[in-house]
């Protein structure tokens, strides 16, 4: 699939990668990852942000660590072991119909799309720059969620639109929508950019939402 040429702006980063006290969890350590819990974090980042924050999700359910979804490409099927799926990608391609966040999810999305999800549970949660990028913010959840959807699977974790500010989301609830317009977003948007200090208490709202849905 061809990339989009026809960008009014230049790809956008979600952010300059977040340091973290803790060293990051070794991808080499992700290819081994075993099926031991009902709820799996999937992620894929180009910053390091998509990560830290599926880091967040991860140790505020109490799921197995997450995985990026690169390193489970030689075999998708790895995510049906779950009953419930959390998957996380950045925005990157502003403005994109397709292959919106820059990273290994574009080389899967189609893949999973034909899988039965039927009978998971599945949320989103995207990284975005509400500032820089207001007129696309956290278009990649709207991707992610629209191909989990298509599989059969049941979608939850939709997330209140109080706090937040931009100008267009294809992730909105009903479709693109400025924040002023809309209600709820289809999954968590995280803006690490210009809100970093609300990032840990979001997640942790998020995560006591998606216990009472999952």
């Amino acid at each position: 699939m061809m990339r989009s040429t026809t960008l009014s702006k230049p790809k956008a980063f979600t952010g300059a990668r977040v340091s973290s006290a803790r060293p990051m969890r070794a991808i080499a350590a992700r290819k081994n990852f075993r099926v031991s819990a009902s709820t799996g974090v999937f992620f894929s980042t180009t910053t390091g942000n998509t990560e830290e924050v599926a880091e967040l999700v991860a140790d505020a359910l109490e799921a197995e660590d997450p995985v990026e979804i690169g390193d489970a490409a030689e075999d998708l099927s790895a995510l049906l072991e779950y009953d419930n799926i959390i998957v996380g990608a950045p925005t990157w391609n502003t403005g994109a119909d397709a292959e919106r966040s820059g990273t290994s999810w574009d080389d899967v999305l189609e893949e999973l799309g034909g899988m039965d999800f039927s009978g998971k549970k599945v949320a989103v949660f995207g990284c975005g720059d509400s500032s820089s990028y207001s007129d696309y913010f956290c278009d990649a959840i709207e991707e992610l969620h629209s191909t989990f959807s298509g599989a059969g699977a049941t979608m939850v974790g939709t997330n209140s639109i109080d706090g937040y500010e931009f100008e267009s989301s294809k992730s909105c609830v009903g479709g693109p929508q400025s924040s002023e317009e809309a209600s709820e977003m289809l999954g968590l948007a995280i803006d690490v950019e210009n809100q970093s200090d609300l990032t840990e208490d979001r997640v942790a709202a998020w995560a006591t939402k998606l216990q009472g849905e999952f």
